[in-house]
């Protein structure tokens, strides 16, 4: 009998085994390539920018194939990663066989598998990004018997000529449908295309951000997943923004991640929800409310917010984006949904199956637990992330606050009441942490907290290093003061950093 989470799997070689990913075998692969004259193979992995990288691998014979599938690739690291020196820069690229998906762009039939990093003596690469985020969350659950998942709100703007019949509204673009909303189709091809790829999505919406142009509009959008392990997050966020970017090509349009396309109009973020896992059940909610350990957890995650920041903020328009009266935090503090809050707990189920009753009086069903799907939102990364050293870090952070002395005492100290009035948020806020402004400050924070990442070996001094070289390579102390109404140096600058992430 087959099993019922692989019949409606959107994965073709899922549904073609009849096996789930975590399953799969080089013998599934070869299988699969065979029965559907799969040409090519091609290699997928994500360099020092965090942006996914390629080798395209001819089929030519059977024993290639198993070649191909056995053994990986050799590649060039000093030129994927800043840190890695040209003499010693020879890499192994090795194929993780649960991660294979058919190509959906490809003319030519091809299957992609991400690859990990090995050295020239077979062993992970510490620093690669897929080694730091397995390590990061094998050691908490080591040391914590708890696992960490996650979930992403990708947000994105789509750049496209203006249509005079349904002209779109500045700032009103929140769950607005075709035809005022352009990039509904687009979306929609993208959310089919990434289920495909293995992405877990939750919904895909428009969102705030329109901005109405003479000739170009510019219109934002988000795709929301479901969590997962979070190295099964990382791959689905780096998949998403290729695949997102393939489809817009396809279409003639611009997709773009940057925190800030125009100043005046919202900004785009890569908000981080994420759950602790004990036995297969929610540890952070009893009683249908967030407990101890989920208080721990934002402890973790305030502690180290400044530092994590280099991993989530990595450009310096980063730092236009997070201002002081947007939804974009500025203070290191967290609330129960509290949009402005660097940590928010957003609104929980607890009604669920009364509410769906009363909509549906002759409803009898049994509803799941939905106090299990409650998630803690970290607010302050954007689409310039390199999301795998980020959700190593957020799993270090969560360790840091798990055995955090003083965490639920921290964790008191920082909460801002939803229901308080404006003025007295804004008192409280003078006594709150505050967030770095730039890169250069970032980096700083980052040299102060570096114990911290590369205790046990999570997060290596020489990716450290490289990290800070790279923020303080912008120089971008005191940006906002330099940059303070120069509209042109800021256009600018937004025009440079339009692809990043």
């Amino acid at each position: 009998m087959s099993d019922p989470t692989v019949e409606l799997h959107p994965n073709k070689i899922v549904r073609f085994l009849d096996k789930l990913p975590e399953d799969f075998t080089k013998a599934d692969l070869t299988k699969f390539i065979e029965h559907h004259d799969i040409r090519i193979v091609n290699y997928r992995f994500v360099g020092g920018d965090g942006r996914l990288k390629t080798i395209n691998c001819g089929i030519n014979s059977k024993d290639q194939l198993d070649r191909l599938l056995s053994s990986g690739e050799r590649v060039d690291g000093s030129s994927l990663f800043s840190y890695i020196d040209s003499g010693s820069s020879d890499l192994y690229i090795v194929p993780r066989f649960r991660t294979a998906f058919l190509n959906p762009f490809s003319d030519v039939p091809a299957i992609d598998i991400m690859c990990s990093y090995y050295t020239n003596e077979g062993n992970p690469l510490p620093s690669a990004p897929e080694a730091v985020v397995k390590k990061a969350h094998d050691i908490l659950k080591q040391s914590t018997g708890l696992s960490l998942q996650a979930m992403g709100e990708l947000e994105y703007y789509v750049l496209h000529e203006t249509d005079p019949l349904y002209p779109i509204a500045s700032q009103k673009g929140y769950h607005e449908s075709s035809p005022f909303s352009k990039s509904e189709a687009l979306r929609l091809e993208a959310l089919d295309v990434i289920a495909q790829t293995g992405g877990r999505i939750k919904y895909g919406h428009s969102e705030v951000g329109n901005i109405r142009g003479r000739d170009q509009g510019m219109e934002q959008n988000e795709i929301e997943f479901l969590p997962v392990p979070i190295e099964d997050a990382a791959d689905q966020i780096v998949i998403a923004r290729w695949a997102l970017r393939t489809v817009a090509y396809k279409h003639g349009v611009t997709v773009s991640f940057a925190p800030k396309i125009l100043i005046g109009h919202a900004g785009s973020g890569l908000h981080i929800h994420s759950l602790l896992i004990d036995n297969g059940k929610n540890a952070m909610v009893e009683n249908n409310q967030l407990n101890d350990t989920g208080r721990k957890l934002i402890a973790g995650y305030l502690s180290l917010a400044t530092s994590l920041t280099a991993f989530g903020n990595t450009v310096p328009i980063s730092y236009l984006r997070l201002r002081p009266n947007q939804e974009a935090p500025t203070n290191v503090s967290w609330g129960d949904q509290n949009r402005s809050a660097l940590v928010r707990v957003p609104l929980g189920w607890l009604n669920a199956n009364e509410m769906v009753k009363d909509a549906n009086p002759l409803e009898t069903d049994q509803f799941p637990d939905f106090a299990q799907s409650q998630t803690v939102e970290f607010r302050v990364p954007d689409g310039s992330a390199n999301i795998h050293l980020l959700l190593a870090g957020l799993a270090v952070a969560a360790r840091h606050g798990l055995q955090k002395a003083d965490a639920l005492e921290m964790a008191e100290k920082l909460y801002v009441d939803v229901h308080i009035s404006r003025a007295e948020e804004k008192m409280m806020q003078k006594g709150l942490p505050v967030l770095p402004t730039s890169c250069w400050e970032s980096s700083d924070h980052l040299l102060k907290d570096r114990a911290i990442y590369q205790r046990d070996g999570v997060f290596s001094p020489v990716l450290i290093d490289g990290l800070v070289r790279q923020l303080q390579s912008y120089n971008d102390k005191d940006l906002s003061e330099k940059l303070y109404l120069k509209g042109d140096e800021i256009r600018k600058m937004v025009d440079e950093y339009l692809h990043c992430g």
